[in-house]
């Protein structure tokens, strides 16, 4: 087992065209207002921010140096059009001063750019140009409300039943319960669409008082109603993440960086689009046999045509699948036969393997003799081999793009 073990990457000397060509290109920029964060006043000025944009950086990182201009700018423009001093802050932490800062959100490159309202982190940081044009038009979307009012029930049966739904009916658009809707709306903006309905609209739906429905995806599939207080924030949010965010969450190249540098290993199932029963099978599965496990591995599923190339490694084609298989960054292991999905226990086995390290001892030397038949001893010569390289490792942060802290990974 290799020790845990930090390294700087310090070859971020690579200029990209777009930074040096957006560099060239700035006008002089005004007075700025950054707000420099340290433990002292992070909490105070993050949790009186209604969103925050914080650059995490090194003084030594070129990438970090070519973006303080282009940060510092996109400050400006925003501050112009949100002059409010709460509505929209722009703050950095000098990491290399304030590794604490650091360590508590989990920095692994620089420079890193988060986005933070009322004090609570969100899931998805910044990962898109790195100009000022671009930058300012995200704290733009941000303002944008995520609650969309309906006029008339009517259009609950018009709502787009792939997507997940989540509809409030309130008495009031001003009132305690409408405001927290309104912030787990714009916490979880990104996973759901919300929608609400108010006063004489909303009356048939509030034969109890104001409440919350769960639409699931699926013309078929019953509502969920929120039982809970709606002036709970953390009871309100966590029921609407629990909806949004699914346990078993779709792969694409659009996510896949932010889900490789959540750092916990893959089970992936490969399955062609149309068939959703294979992924329903999946679905119920991990949620009987893996709930345990949440928090150290993701659970995921992938489109066979779209994910060629990670099919290829590990010798597969989109005519095998569905195909489930675990990348550990390191290695690509695959689930015997998708036929014993549902044989109690086998699809926790195969993780808790991968934990233990029986799926790489057992590539590199055959099966373990615990484990071998009568017979079996003289064919792990042959069974012995070389486990495929990970194929998803490829979709983590580029070191063209940023100054990654690489972490040494134990042996999978």
């Amino acid at each position: 087992v290799k020790k845990k073990s930090f390294i700087r990457f310090t070859h971020c000397l690579h200029f990209d065209h777009e930074y040096f060509s957006l560099v060239m290109g700035l006008s002089t920029p005004g007075q700025t207002e950054i707000t420099s964060l340290d433990s002292g006043n992070i909490d105070d000025v993050l949790n009186n921010a209604g969103v925050a944009l914080v650059n995490f950086y090194a003084d030594w990182c070129r990438f970090s140096q070519m973006l303080h201009p282009i940060f510092e700018e996109a400050s400006n423009i925003v501050r112009e059009e949100f002059p409010d001093t709460k509505q929209v802050v722009f703050a950095r932490v000098d990491c290399d001063q304030h590794s604490d800062i650091a360590q508590r959100y989990r920095i692994t490159k620089y420079p890193t750019l988060k986005l933070f309202r009322n004090g609570m982190m969100m899931k998805r940081e910044y990962r898109g140009q790195r100009s000022v044009a671009a930058i300012a038009d995200f704290i733009r979307q941000q303002q944008v409300d995520p609650v969309k009012e309906i006029h008339s029930l009517e259009e609950v049966n018009t709502l787009d039943r792939s997507k997940r739904n989540i509809i409030g009916y309130f008495e009031k658009k001003d009132s305690d319960n409408y405001h927290t809707y309104e912030k787990v709306a714009n916490i979880l903006r990104d996973d759901c669409t919300f929608l609400a309905a108010f006063g004489d609209v909303s009356q048939s739906e509030r034969f109890s008082g104001d409440n919350i429905i769960y639409k699931p995806v699926g013309e078929s599939v019953p509502d969920m109603v929120y039982l809970g207080s709606l002036t709970n924030l953390d009871l309100t949010y966590t029921w609407a993440q629990d909806k949004c965010v699914p346990l078993v969450r779709e792969i694409t190249f659009e996510n896949g960086e932010e889900l490789t540098e959540e750092g916990i290993p893959f089970l992936i199932l490969f399955h062609i689009k149309e068939d959703t029963e294979s992924l329903e099978k999946f679905q119920h599965e991990v949620a009987r046999q893996l709930i345990s496990e949440k928090g150290s591995i993701n659970f995921l599923h992938a489109d066979c045509d779209k994910f060629r190339h990670p099919l290829l490694h590990i010798q597969k084609t989109p005519a095998d699948c569905p195909v489930i298989a675990i990348d550990s960054f390191r290695h690509m292991y695959v689930f015997p036969d998708f036929k014993d999905l549902a044989v109690p226990g086998k699809l926790r086995q195969f993780v808790l393997d991968l934990h233990s390290g029986k799926l790489h001892r057992e590539f590199h030397h055959g099966p373990d003799p615990t484990d071998s038949t009568p017979g079996q001893e003289e064919l792990v010569g042959e069974v012995a081999s070389n486990p495929p390289e990970s194929s998803f490792q490829k979709l983590a942060p580029s070191e063209t793009r940023y100054t990654i802290l690489r972490r040494d990974r134990d042996e999978l």
